[in-house]
């Protein structure tokens, strides 16, 4: 496995303790019992990983290991938003290829974990070591095939993704504008197009300079730093971060390879034979004391590291003023609300649709919910993106039982009756609409000859095994849900009410598109900076603000709702039901326009896969944006009516 060997290791004196309790302090005997497992307990990371402890060669140890092995994953580009595996480019490949075990989260989005010939002995330093060497003639199809695929890439910008010791290799580098970044991974080369500037990759040495050229990464200088143990006596430690600073060089002797020849560039016509000799260079560094005592795993040491960590506030909106409308509201429409209590609680149009969209969106609330929590208490690691996708497939799984639940508990509220309809829409629209939607971007991948796509009977299996169990799932939630109904606190007139005025900001289309800027608003801000991360190769690390922003949002969605309903009853309007649900769920709406401002303005995708691709993710964040949303405006209104109309009484 790559994931590093945990356990929980627990040393208890074997000798028996023998002692007398009274019958009445039973349970003091099972307290006494933890306090004793407690104090004799080792320290343990919790929650996170343990990183493999290593040990130098000619020092065997049974818990340690000396040989370092480097794992290489799926190969991105921001340009494309295409993703190809490491086989697929003709790089070095390891005589003894090793593939971890895939996790359900691996297979979902394609990732070929595969080992690389890169391997090292801890602590042992290499200068200029030679790995393989590739030859390129003009007369061999599949050469010409392969180095063209190469130069594509790199023209492309893409990016290598590699992994040692469960620590994503970073890569730090200068801009044009001066500024230090570092991400995850690094590119495979530059390339210069026609113009009088030096632009991305190619700003790392000044020899790059040559317009429209290719030059190649061929060569690698890595650096691992670890943390020894000082509570041992033996020469152990853990490896806690892997940078790199790729280089290119000519290598024309490779017998005699002295790392200090000029750039290796690709030329743009296949003319002549092509040699490509590729080496690394490694070094081991001892992190800082000081630092090091206060990391946990390696997740804590890149997040040290990073430098684009810092938190974004987003200024909350004062409410004086809103409070001031109501005050003014009450005080010019004080009997508005209660002139419509025979018709506030009439049933809605379409009742069966708006109860499968509120079952389903609350099992998307829950499922964010609960995810953002635990990745903000570190159970679920930025290092580990598959783990998310794992715990998001089982967790939606086993919450079909209160979406279905909550779906047919309103059903039964709205006097729904075709129950069979209602089940089957319960348990296949949204999931079908999902799958739809993955299905017809594997197709694109697998068009576009992508690395990520997964093949069709490995995703009909998905599917089928999905449905197999959310069906019953759903069933058992519908079944209890169907059993008892909302009880409205007044009676429901026959004769509609008739509303004797309206004003413009009454208007069900005016409340709905300006009732959710203020939603949109909290979350602005934040929404760019994790497209940056989905569409970038940095990692996310502010779970914890994300869910204090999750929480603003649903703040802002509920009093939203509630004081534009609260409107729209003084104004004596009792169509509220659907209205309750677009007013926040419009939200969604203006996530789209912003995926399009960002897709055409921060962007450089120009094949129509790469287009297909990120509109197909987009529409499902849109679409769990609309659903969850939604539910929380609905219910927030729903309560809101209830008690007012339920506390105080009516004549």
């Amino acid at each position: 496995m790559l994931v590093p060997e945990t356990a929980f290791k627990m040393s208890l004196d074997g000798r028996g303790v023998k002692t007398k309790f009274c019958p009445g302090l039973h349970g003091l005997k099972w307290q006494l019992l933890l306090c004793f497992l407690a104090t004799t307990c080792e320290a343990f990371f919790f929650p996170g990983l343990v990183p493999i402890t290593y040990c130098e060669e000619g020092n065997p140890n049974s818990y340690c290991k000396s040989s370092i092995q480097v794992y290489a994953d799926k190969l991105y580009s921001v340009e494309t938003v295409m993703f190809y595996d490491y086989d697929s480019f003709d790089f070095c490949q390891d005589s003894l290829k090793k593939t971890p075990s895939k996790t359900l989260g691996q297979i979902l989005s394609g990732e070929q974990i595969t080992s690389c010939p890169y391997k090292f002995s801890f602590n042992k330093e290499e200068t200029c070591r030679k790995v393989y060497v590739k030859f390129y003639a003009p007369d061999s199809e599949d050469e010409m095939s392969k180095l063209a695929f190469l130069k594509r890439g790199i023209k492309q910008d893409y990016h290598h993704h590699w992994v040692i010791d469960n620590t994503q290799v970073i890569w730090c580098y200068d801009t044009e504008d001066g500024e230090h970044h570092c991400v995850s991974g690094f590119p495979i080369g530059c390339f210069n197009a026609p113009s009088d500037q030096v632009k991305g990759s190619c700003l790392i040495n000044p020899e790059f300079n040559k317009n429209n050229s290719l030059y190649l990464f061929n060569h690698l200088d890595i650096t691992i730093t670890y943390h020894k143990e000082s509570d041992t006596n033996s020469q152990v430690a853990k490896v806690i971060s892997s940078r790199v600073d790729p280089k290119s060089y000519k290598h024309s002797d490779e017998d005699h390879i002295t790392c200090n020849e000029p750039p290796m560039e690709i030329p743009e016509e296949d003319t002549e034979n092509l040699k490509v000799v590729y080496t690394y260079s490694v070094k081991f560094e001892p992190s800082m004391e000081s630092k090091a005592t206060e990391w946990s795993s390696e997740d804590d040491y890149d997040l040290e590291t990073t430098t684009e960590t810092n938190v974004q506030w987003v200024r909350q909106h004062d409410g004086g003023r809103e409070q001031d409308m109501m005050v003014e509201v009450c005080d010019r429409r004080q009997f508005g609300w209660r002139l419509i209590h025979g018709s506030v609680f009439r049933l809605p149009e379409h009742g069966m649709l708006l109860s499968i969209l509120l079952g389903q969106g609350t099992q998307v609330f829950i499922m964010t919910f609960l995810s953002l929590f635990l990745a903000g208490l570190g159970f679920l690691t930025p290092s580990e993106q598959t783990a998310l996708v794992n715990y998001g497939v089982v967790l939606w799984l086993i919450l079909e039982i209160p979406a279905g639940y909550v779906s047919a508990k309103m059903h039964k509220t709205f006097k729904g009756v075709n129950w069979k309809m209602h089940f089957l829409l319960t348990t296949l629209l949204f999931p079908g609409i999902v799958f739809t939607d993955i299905f017809i971007m594997n197709l694109i991948l697998w068009m576009e000859g992508s690395s990520a796509a997964v093949s069709f009977c490995k995703l009909a299996s998905l599917f089928a095994l999905c449905f197999g169990v959310s069906t019953p799932l759903t069933f058992l939630g519908v079944y209890f849900g169907k059993k008892e109904e909302f009880e409205f606190p007044v009676h429901t007139e026959k004769a509609p009410h008739v509303s004797s005025q309206r004003t413009f900001f009454t208007k069900s289309t005016i409340t709905i598109i300006l009732g959710s800027l203020l939603p949109f608003g909290c979350i602005f801000l934040q929404l760019s900076y994790i497209l940056n991360r989905i569409w970038s190769p940095h990692m996310y690390y502010l779970f914890t603000f994300l869910l204090l922003l999750f929480l603003i949002l649903m703040i802002s969605c509920s009093e939203v709702t509630v004081l534009l309903c609260y409107f729209r009853l003084c104004a004596e309007d009792c169509g509220w039901w659907w209205r309750a649900f677009l007013t926040s769920s419009f939200t969604s709406v203006y996530i789209f326009i912003y995926a399009l401002h960002y897709f055409f303005t921060k962007l450089q995708v120009t094949s129509i896969g790469s287009t297909f691709m990120y509109f197909g993710y987009a529409f499902i964040l849109v679409l769990a944006f609309f659903l969850f949303t939604g539910t929380i405006g609905f219910f927030s209104c729903f309560f809101f009516v209830t008690a007012i109309y339920g506390v105080i009484k009516v004549d």
